[in-house]
């Protein structure tokens, strides 16, 4: 399973990260790195062209005043979001990491903690989450609703740090429950911070009432607050 720390979410974060490591795969002789590596001709020109087109954009990115518009910053999210999907099928920093090749600049270089790299020690969290999830709901139709889920302090959905899903309990019906700790609210998670409700179509014209938390399967001593309850019509 690919190890979602490796590659950078944020855009100031992601540009040395993609510049670097399109570069060092390429660098080499008589045999480059990414042959070294096991990396395929046809990947490493698709991970340079990730580099190729964020420059130009990104140079914009970085003229507060004229260029950082909400097309280019999109644009740059979405080089971040291809890039890891890119990785997450073809399995890129995985098959590196798993390398008889590999060396401690090859892990350093793509940002895989391994070996030497990986701390001996990780510390766990003992101090509940206290940040609420901020929840947007979009009615599909069918029954179905579309969630993003995101905290206070990001303007992008994401599964909150020292998370690993999102928790939420629901009804639905025409009478809104007294809290999130009623009795016979169904519960459920998601892994992932946008994700497809479906109630069904026979639940069109009633009502979902729904709560969310930030949560960890491994320490639900630290859960997070229940969000306020949300009420939405069932298209």
């Amino acid at each position: 399973m690919s190890d979602a720390s490796r590659i950078p979410r944020g855009i100031d974060a992601f540009s040395p990260y993609i510049g670097t490591t399109a570069t060092y795969l390429t660098a080499g002789t008589p045999e480059t790195n990414a042959e070294r590596l096991g990396v395929l001709p046809k990947e490493v020109a698709q991970w340079t062209s990730f580099s190729v087109e964020w420059i130009p954009l990104y140079t914009l990115y970085c003229d507060k005043l004229n260029g950082r518009t909400t097309a280019v910053t999109n644009r740059l999210y979405d080089i971040i979001d291809r890039c890891i999907t890119f990785d997450q099928t073809y399995h890129i920093l995985d098959r590196i990491a798993a390398s008889p090749n590999v060396t401690i600049v090859d892990l350093s270089t793509f940002n895989i903690k391994k070996g030497a790299l990986q701390k001996t020690t990780r510390s766990v969290a003992t101090t509940p989450i206290s940040e609420p999830v901020l929840a947007a709901l979009q009615a599909l139709g069918g029954g179905s609703f579309y969630i993003k889920c995101r905290s206070t302090t990001s303007e992008r959905a994401s599964i909150l740090e020292g998370a690993d899903c999102v928790q939420f309990v629901y009804v639905v019906g025409d009478t809104p429950p007294t809290s999130a700790e009623m009795a016979g609210l169904s519960k459920d998670i998601s892994t992932k911070a946008c994700f497809t409700l479906q109630l069904g179509a026979g639940s069109s014209a009633k009502y979902l009432y729904i709560y969310f938390r930030w949560y960890n399967t491994k320490h639900p001593e630290l859960a997070g607050p229940w969000s306020s309850m949300q009420m939405s019509l069932i298209m």
